[in-house]
């Protein structure tokens, strides 16, 4: 797991992101995953048409960067892109790359979200890849992407697909208007939630978020303050390592994905599950 702050010079960060990945990779890392949207800092603060000259084509530069990087390593790569499909049309995506630096798969941000500061839905159209696992060599990774970290249908999606792990790449922290007291709440239900994700399907869960504060360009509100918390769980949501607020750097931790079967044994969630009766989950509301 790599966990950092960025700046609003790509190049740097870029850099930065290759000597924490190397640093993993030189700790025996096969699996490195980076934060939400990781070359640039987090330009959905404001409304900007301008900002879509960030998106790239996937594959396209980045791709050809990390994948050169993974290759060299020998790491399969979670990262995560702004990407541009065509004019007008962008998505939030996550792109996996393999230990010889080829695309593996990819997986587009299915929840968009739009509230102060996080004006997703100016900028993203909501994926249309499904929640299908990604094949690697390390495993079938299912990889969303941060506000659908809350949905627990995507998690049970994923795993009904048969993925291995979750992976969650990340970009949340407090609005500054918000007291600390109530961003230490928001902070503990953001990670309550992916930990009840690793319990309610017996997998292990990766997330990966910025730190730092990053400035509101327009100077409306007092910016973003990320959480940081970057964390591990195990299948019974078990926390195996993480990362303090504000730190920056690399935790790297073993993973036993064998253990899902023990662990499904026990808690046989997915034999009890009554198929016939969830027809509800698919309208907006109940009666």
């Amino acid at each position: 797991m790599v966990q950092q702050s960025c700046s609003t010079d790509i190049a740097a960060n870029i850099e930065k992101l290759k000597g924490n990945i190397r640093r993993c990779a030189a700790e025996g890392a096969g699996l490195v995953v980076l934060q939400e949207l990781h070359n640039s800092t987090y330009f959905c603060q404001t409304e900007n048409a301008s900002l879509c000259d960030l998106a790239e084509p996937v594959p396209g530069p980045s791709t050809e960067t990390f994948g050169a990087l993974a290759r060299e390593l020998g790491i399969v790569l979670v990262l995560s892109l702004f990407e541009r499909r065509t004019a007008g049309i962008y998505h939030n995506t996550a792109v996996v790359l393999e230990k010889d630096g080829s695309i593996a798969g990819k997986y587009r941000k299915m929840h968009i979200p739009d509230d102060p500061c996080y004006y997703e839905k100016f900028y993203f159209t909501p994926g249309d890849l499904g929640f299908n696992p990604v094949e690697t060599s390390v495993g079938r990774l299912g990889v969303l992407v941060c506000w659908d970290q809350w949905y627990p249908e995507a998690a049970r999606l994923m795993a009904l697909n048969g993925a291995r792990i979750l992976i969650y790449p990340t970009a949340i922290g407090g609005v500054g208007t918000d007291p600390a007291a109530e961003q230490e709440l928001q902070c503990g239900a953001w990670q309550l939630v992916q930990r009840g994700h690793a319990v309610a399907n017996g997998l292990p869960v990766i997330t990966v978020n910025r730190t730092g504060h990053e400035d509101d360009p327009s100077g409306h509100t007092e910016g973003l303050d990320f959480w940081g918390n970057s964390f591990a769980a195990g299948p019974q949501g078990e926390i195996l390592a993480q990362f303090g607020r504000d730190e920056e750097g690399i935790r790297v931790v073993d993973i036993d994905l064998d253990r899902t079967e023990y662990v499904r044994r026990g808690w046989p969630f997915f034999r009890d599950r009554r198929i016939d009766a969830y027809q509800g989950i698919l309208q907006r509301y109940g009666k």
